[in-house]
């Protein structure tokens, strides 16, 4: 099995398990606007395209002002985001020793650049290099453009890399970006989904991929 030297993580379903607080969030801009709250797993099904799109997905086809709703979700997103999100089971270890073996790594998410950052430093701190989040204002597009993925290649003084991440949109990027992919099946995606959709390495705990 190959050894990278280089790692670029998607973060929300690969290294968090940020779904309870996401469902919290978009229950609460649901409910104010007297819309009907949404399951956990009709919300696990709907992340993975960044806030923007989620929000969109959980209110379908409601006649609401969007940005009401998207301005509730947010507000109450930025004092909850940690309430209930926590690294997966084994994801510490794995990125510990990583770092042990002179690995550079980065974390590329599809949630907004100002959430993604304090998420990273709480939870992981100087055992990742890069982390960046959606931020098209800096012509950073979200993924699956690979924008993201070159600029921490970039950032991190590198030409290669591994891609990981949990979903369709992860693959896609991978694919975008000319990397290798890692499908984890721990996220918000089930395997058969992923392989539909061509992948074809998979990674059954974060062992798997140390």
């Amino acid at each position: 099995m190959k050894q990278y030297e280089n790692y670029i993580f998607d973060l929300d379903g690969t290294l968090l398990d940020t779904l309870g607080d996401l469902h919290a969030a978009v229950n609460h801009a649901l409910v104010s606007q007297g819309l009907e709250p949404r399951t956990r797993e009709e919300i696990r099904r709907m992340v993975g395209n960044g806030v923007t799109t989620l929000v969109e997905r959980a209110m379908g086809e409601a006649g609401l002002d969007f940005n009401a709703l998207f301005a509730s979700f947010s507000a109450y997103y930025a004092q909850h985001s940690m309430d209930t999100t926590a690294p997966y089971a084994g994801v510490m270890d794995m990125l510990r020793r990583l770092r042990e073996r002179g690995c550079r790594i980065a974390v590329v998410s599809n949630k907004v650049h100002s959430a993604t950052v304090p998420l990273c430093r709480h939870f992981f701190g100087d055992l990742i290099d890069v982390a960046m989040g959606e931020n098209e204002a800096a012509g950073i597009r979200r993924k699956p453009a690979p924008d993201m993925v070159f600029a921490a290649m970039r950032e991190m003084g590198v030409t290669e890399a591994v891609y990981v991440g949990d979903s369709d949109v992860d693959i896609d990027t991978a694919r975008a970006a000319g990397l290798p992919c890692i499908s984890v099946l721990w996220g918000f995606r089930e395997r058969e989904l992923l392989e539909a959709h061509g992948a074809s390495c998979f990674a059954q705990t974060p062992d798997d991929i140390v």
